[in-house]
């Protein structure tokens, strides 16, 4: 890509007179008014934006440790037809990539919605019992929580202790264990049975998929 110092600027608009120019701006306010999204800057400086006197130049073809003073890094990059990109200003020399602005845009965004799609929320789910809950309320509660798990929730099982139920602890703690040995197969507890005030607490986890 050929042409004269420094190196693709950043668009402008175009006018052939001062008149036109200002007909522009007026255009673009008026644009603003109506509630049209203005343009929004570039994210990187890039090319003669770029203020540093001195960078460290990386990219494809480029050689390692490569420290140029920026009028080389630009005429670099324009020798190979690509944009050069600040990527790190804070660096002692700033870093800057030589590639693609557009497709180096691109693969920022991608990476973002990869790095976000990996970032699952943590759902957990809460099931009571009470210190003395039968057969038929626990085989109740039992298959929720197995429901819960499938689904890829956590499983925060508490005994609430009324009034002087606070005696019946240890039964509380034997309940919840055998909780724990029903779920095992599809669940591992991340925490064990802990006295919270009149609460007893387990957390379980679903198991990691092999």
């Amino acid at each position: 890509m050929a042409g004269q110092y420094p190196f693709r600027p950043r668009p402008q608009a175009q006018g052939n007179n001062q008149q036109g120019n200002q007909q522009q701006q007026q255009g673009g306010q008026q644009r603003d008014q109506r509630g049209r999204r203005p343009q929004q800057e570039n994210p990187n400086r890039i090319n003669d934006e770029i203020t540093a006197p001195t960078v460290r130049v990386v990219g494809e073809n480029v050689e390692p440790n490569l420290v140029l003073p920026i009028k080389e890094a630009l005429r670099l990059a324009d020798e190979m037809e690509l944009d050069l990109i600040e990527i790190s200003p804070k660096a002692e020399p700033p870093v800057c990539r030589i590639a693609d602005y557009q497709k180096f845009l691109y693969q920022q965004k991608k990476k973002a919605k990869e790095i976000k799609a990996k970032q699952v929320k943590v759902v957990v789910k809460e099931i009571r019992f009470g210190p003395q809950t039968d057969d038929h309320d626990y085989n109740f509660k039992l298959k929720h929580a197995e429901n819960f798990i499938k689904e890829g929730a956590k499983v925060k099982a508490y005994v609430f202790f009324r009034g002087r139920s606070i005696v019946f602890k240890e039964q509380g703690e034997i309940l919840l264990l055998r909780f724990a040995n029903d779920l095992e197969e599809i669940a591992r507890v991340e925490m064990m049975p802990k006295l919270d005030g009149k609460k007893m607490n387990m957390i379980l986890a679903p198991k990691s998929k092999k």
